[in-house]
């Protein structure tokens, strides 16, 4: 005999009259309250939110954006508009744009850089050309015109804005520490004693 949901109270009755005799009383209370726990435990967690709280955002760049939903970019600044070449930070950095770019053309259909910085234009504009490794394609085989990965010059250079930076930059290129190394007389540094020295033992074998 089975306990279904069609089962009598009768049979219900029955079925807990024999388990108590072959198992005794204490152990029916004990399986009934060991049931009744679990089903109490079951209740609880099923109230518990399966969605946790966001935790607050501490990046200073981002603000309270969410990681997973695209921030509102801070209103154009004014551009500076100089028109003077930037040293660059590090090797092969790619160079900042001294002027101003609003209203440029940089889509598929026109390239306003190319009026100015194109091999044929910078004769008449006096403009930097476009280095030769832009008319490369990525198995460096020279093409007669840009290539389609360096088309679209924003990509890699920005304009610069005279503010100041979100957060502190000690970024020293490879002639600053140089610089600092002679200064200082440092053990290594290019063109001390302990270079020239071990240069020419070097020699000498």
């Amino acid at each position: 005999m089975t306990i279904t949901e069609g089962s009598s109270l009768g049979e219900r009755a029955l079925l807990s009259r024999i388990f108590a005799r072959l198992f005794g009383r204490g152990v029916l209370s004990r399986v009934c309250t060991i049931v009744a726990t679990f089903a109490v435990m079951s209740a609880g967690l099923s109230s518990i939110p399966t969605t946790a709280a966001p935790f607050p955002h501490i990046d200073a760049m981002r603000g309270a954006t969410p990681l997973d939903e695209e921030g509102r970019p801070p209103p154009l600044g004014n551009a500076e508009n100089k028109d003077v070449r930037r040293n660059r930070a590090f090797p092969m950095q790619p160079p900042t744009i001294p002027h101003k770019i609003d209203g440029y053309q940089v889509d598929k259909n026109a390239n306003r850089c190319m009026g100015c910085h194109s091999r044929m234009r910078i004769e008449e504009t006096r403009a930097i050309p476009i280095p030769a490794t832009h008319y490369m394609d990525r198995d460096g085989t020279l093409l007669g015109d840009v290539s389609t990965r360096r088309y679209f010059c924003t990509q890699c250079h920005v304009t610069q804005d005279e503010v100041k930076p979100l957060i502190e930059n000690r970024f020293q290129d490879f002639e600053a520490v140089r610089a600092a190394a002679r200064a200082a007389g440092g053990k290594g540094a290019p063109g001390s004693g302990a270079d020239a020295s071990s240069s020419s033992a070097s020699k000498k074998r």
